[in-house]
């Protein structure tokens, strides 16, 4: 007799929730205050002019504003938010 059960076991099938990570609005696109711009897990962008960083490293908009990337020479991303002159 088999001490091992066959493929399928019902001690498989765990698997963790998808934190829907990445750029939620990109460069060039329009927003509102508080919304949230990156959702990341550390600061693989930072956050720039008129951009709050939250505790688990989200990046959200601070002002109404059009988003803006920019590389520095650091080598690394910023993340701004330019208010919007009408």
């Amino acid at each position: 007799m088999a001490h091992k059960k066959g493929a399928g076991s019902s001690r498989n099938g765990r698997d963790s929730q998808s934190k829907r990570l990445g750029v939620k609005l990109f460069g060039g696109q329009v927003a509102k205050a508080g919304s949230i711009i990156v959702r990341q897990r550390g600061t693989k962008h930072n956050a720039g002019l008129n951009v709050g960083l939250g505790k688990d490293h989200t990046l959200f908009a601070l002002i109404d504003g059009e988003i803006e990337f920019k590389r520095r020479k650091d080598n690394k991303t910023y993340v701004s938010v330019k208010p919007v002159t009408e």
